[in-house]
């Protein structure tokens, strides 16, 4: 039986600064738990148009399809501000997205015990917060038509289409509800429907499947503007939130700042069924490519070691050595370990990139 594989993009900025610790975590896992995984590395946003002239050459699209997952660090730096759109490094993102399916990004906002005096919330509302943000990914107004920049009656205007069929708001749909049922059984799904067509489609579609597939699961709705009020104001009530593709954008980051630190959070994007029944999937830290800081070790990376916690549970079947990867990057935030972004005004020296993934490391040791 050949081992599972993954294709490392480490991209632009701090991408492959974090990257490097996630390698040594693979490292010990093939060494320390006899799971071998075997990875490939190409490039990906400015990286990969420095040497092709695209942000994703056809031969790295080409693998990222054959692979078990993708693990992708960040793209994109002002050195590619002045590119024409079609080939600026979120373009090598959004292809990857799009060309393998990846219809459901789950976006998930933990508060660790350790981080709850870093929110702008108050401790008491976010200590113990534990939401699921699935947002689909591959179409909406990101990706529907007719779109761009035209001249009409004189003046320039700016178009961009809200698009969804009812298949796409199915699927992305119901994989929210099963991750429901692996939840707490609750379910928000989030839309505009008093002033969007497709928001009434998707109301509609949602609460059909929810009624005649999924009686269990306990759902509700909410317009995407109280949704985003709701989330600063009590966001414990929430469990599992399933929105579109703009208003999971907003809302995903919105989440993401009640937890401390965007360096904090990781994500998946999951897609339709390979061969195996596994689903494409590609893993990424919510954080961008922080070119303010790259070069420097400086950065925090929790994020990418948790989107490959991540992936351990959804791409490889492997559960609990997930909840080993996540509980030893916890044990390591209640030790009091912190990078730049975590320390607090007249704390100590924070730790470097590479102390923080040897820290994470020596608990997965002392968890053997």
């Amino acid at each position: 039986m050949s081992n599972p594989s993954l294709l490392i993009l480490a991209g632009d900025g701090i991408g492959p600064e974090v990257m490097v610790e996630v390698r040594k975590i693979i490292d010990w896992f093939g060494a320390k738990r006899d799971l071998t995984i075997d990875v490939t590395e190409d490039l990906v946003g400015g990286a990969a148009y420095d040497k092709h002239g695209t942000p994703l050459h056809d031969d790295t699209m080409a693998k990222a399809q054959e692979v078990d997952a993708v693990l992708l660090g960040a793209v994109g730096g002002p050195a590619y501000d002045d590119l024409d759109f079609s080939i600026k490094p979120e373009r090598g993102l959004l292809r990857l997205r799009k060309e393998m399916d990846l219809f459901a990004n789950l976006r998930p906002a933990q508060c660790f015990d350790a981080l709850a005096d870093f929110s702008s919330l108050k401790k008491e509302l976010v200590a113990g917060l534990d939401i699921m943000i699935v947002r689909e990914l591959t179409s909406g107004s990101y990706f529907g038509e007719p779109r761009g920049i035209f001249e009409e009656n004189g003046e320039r205007v700016g178009i961009n289409t809200q698009r969804y069929t009812e298949s796409e708001i199915d699927r992305v749909a119901r994989s929210a509800f099963e991750l429901a049922r692996k939840r707490d059984n609750r379910l928000c799904s989030v839309e505009k429907a008093n002033v969007m067509e497709s928001g009434i489609l998707w109301r509609e579609v949602v609460t059909k499947i929810g009624a005649e597939d999924y009686p269990d699961v306990e759902l509700s709705h909410m317009y995407a503007d109280n949704c985003a009020m709701q989330l600063v104001r009590n966001p414990k009530q929430f469990d599992t939130i399933v929105t579109d593709n703009l208003f999971g954008d907003i809302l995903s980051d919105c989440a993401a700042m009640l937890t401390g630190s965007l360096g904090m959070l990781p994500s998946a994007s999951l897609g339709v069924p390979m061969e195996n029944g596994k689903p494409k999937a590609m893993y990424e830290p919510v954080h961008g490519s922080a070119p303010d800081i790259a070069g420097q070790g400086k950065a925090n990376p929790c994020a990418c070691i948790l989107s490959f916690a991540m992936a351990l549970r959804y791409s490889y079947d492997e559960g609990a050595e997930a909840d080993r990867l996540e509980a030893a990057v916890e044990k390591v935030l209640a030790d009091g370990v912190r990078t730049a972004d975590l320390m607090q005004a007249g704390a100590a020296k924070p730790a470097s990139t590479g102390e923080m993934g040897d820290a994470v490391i020596a608990a997965l040791d002392a968890s053997l």
